[in-house]
């Protein structure tokens, strides 16, 4: 039985929500209309529920190759699509640090038999490796990054090294996505708390060493840098207020040739979260003040953030503890990130429709993804059921993560992803998980800028 029917549940697509069956063949949406009937399809009864395109998750650590005791493709991507993500891309901080062809082609190999989602790696780009970057293909790959490649202290961030980057945007048609703060103001925080506290520095000054100016500072100057050479810049995890205005607050994602996201925990927590929660809230750059976190909010619905991240970067609980220098920055968060939003639809933050814009279709426009990101006659079947009143409390045993913890431990959301499905066929269903069959490699538009 090739064909499945969803009957009598309410879409979410391209701002708007109505009653409509779709009808799937094989990997494809076929029709979507009311009452639709089909006498050899398989039905699911979506009475009550709200059918969304699957969230399409732009920045994952998923640690394989190299870290597979944090996590791995399998682990991590049965928990994404747990949690609405069917599809996700990740970053090249692997072991070894994905800096050639071969070593990001191997990634796609494991994916291959192994993801439950749909997946894309990005290219790493060093001062060191620019030519190999640039034989990057750009419609079976997602882009070129640098986020995470902090090994060599004395490399740094790129947007530390604007002759790099300069010599980087003249050459590449490809989406440059960029982690943005400034390694010296870093440095020099860092110089003065240490000076204050020894190793005790106190989970809560992690907002004030990797302070709001270490992030303005690098992003102002590269926007400029990109402005100037018309390139694709993407900038990740936007952190402050200011940063965000420094973006175009325009619609079209696609006509824009600068954007930024917000993610889950740069909008769900604040440095008030520090005395609870401690280290388990750090991450690069910082949780920051609680009128950034309303800052960001605001710039979400008014399009200066244009997408959703998660940026999940998940350490076990032992890399998490130590003093403040030996607690890894990062953690985990994809089963938890699409609830998460819907918790600020039931606050009245976001709207579905807004949920569903920067979570699958900017995403999916950003990138030129073909045929995703929609719900849409001829595109992937890729799309989850969720019942918004069906709360549910946050605890270790249904935490799927391989790393053994959440952030999220003791919250309750309201909503709860019942069903997720990947290219057609249903991969996660009330806790059980299909794993016969696995996710596509994704593909992009030739011409995309």
């Amino acid at each position: 039985m090739n064909k499945t029917l969803i009957k009598n549940g309410t879409i979410v697509n391209e701002d708007q929500q109505f009653q409509a069956d779709i009808l799937i063949d094989g990997q494809y949406i076929q029709k979507i209309d009311r009452d639709i009937s089909y006498a050899n399809a398989n039905i699911i009864d979506a009475k009550g529920l709200h059918v969304l395109p699957g969230m399409i998750d732009d920045q994952v650590h998923f640690r394989e190759p190299g870290f597979t005791h944090k996590a791995d493709i399998r682990t991590e991507s049965m928990a994404a699509v747990s949690g609405g993500i069917t599809s996700f891309m990740d970053m090249p901080n692997t072991y070894p640090n994905t800096l050639t062809q071969d070593l990001l082609e191997q990634k796609y190999q494991i994916a291959e038999y192994s993801s439950l989602a749909n997946y894309s790696f990005f290219m790493g780009i060093s001062q060191f490796n620019l030519e190999e970057a640039l034989k990057t293909d750009l419609e079976t790959v997602c882009g070129l990054t640098d986020d995470g490649l902090y090994f060599d202290n004395d490399q740094g961030i790129m947007v530390n090294h604007p002759k790099f980057l300069e010599k980087l945007f003249k050459r590449s048609p490809h989406v440059i996505s960029l982690h943005s703060e400034s390694d010296a103001i870093i440095a020099k925080n860092t110089e003065l708390f240490r000076n204050k506290y020894g190793l005790d520095i106190p989970p809560s000054a992690h907002a004030e060493i990797r302070s709001e100016a270490a992030c303005l500072e690098t992003t102002s100057q590269v926007i400029e840098l990109a402005k100037k050479h018309q390139n694709r810049l993407h900038i990740y995890h936007i952190s402050t207020a200011k940063e965000a205005l420094l973006l175009d607050a325009g619609f079209n994602v696609k006509s824009k040739r600068i954007t930024g996201e917000a993610c889950i925990h740069h909008l769900w927590f604040s440095a008030d979260d520090y005395e609870r929660l401690g280290f388990k809230i750090k991450w690069n750059p910082s949780v920051k003040s609680e009128l950034n976190r309303q800052a960001l909010l605001r710039a979400v619905n008014d399009n200066y953030i244009d997408i959703f991240a998660t940026d999940h970067a998940p350490h076990t609980l032992a890399e998490k503890q130590g003093n403040y220098f030996e607690s890894m920055s990062g953690g985990p968060l994809v089963q938890h990130a699409l609830v998460a939003l819907l918790e600020f639809y039931h606050q009245g933050v976001f709207s579905l429709e807004t949920i569903v814009n920067k979570s699958a279709h900017k995403v999916a426009d950003l990138y030129r993804l073909r045929n995703r990101g929609y719900l849409k006659e001829g595109y992937y079947a890729d799309l989850c059921l969720v019942n918004l009143n069906k709360p549910w409390n946050v605890t270790d045993a249904n935490s799927l993560y391989k790393c053994g913890w959440t952030p999220f431990i003791n919250t309750t959301f309201k909503s709860q992803v019942e069903t997720t499905i990947v290219n057609g066929t249903i991969v996660y269903n009330n806790g059980h998980f299909n794993t016969s069959t696995k996710g596509n490699r994704l593909m992009f538009e030739k011409d995309r800028f």
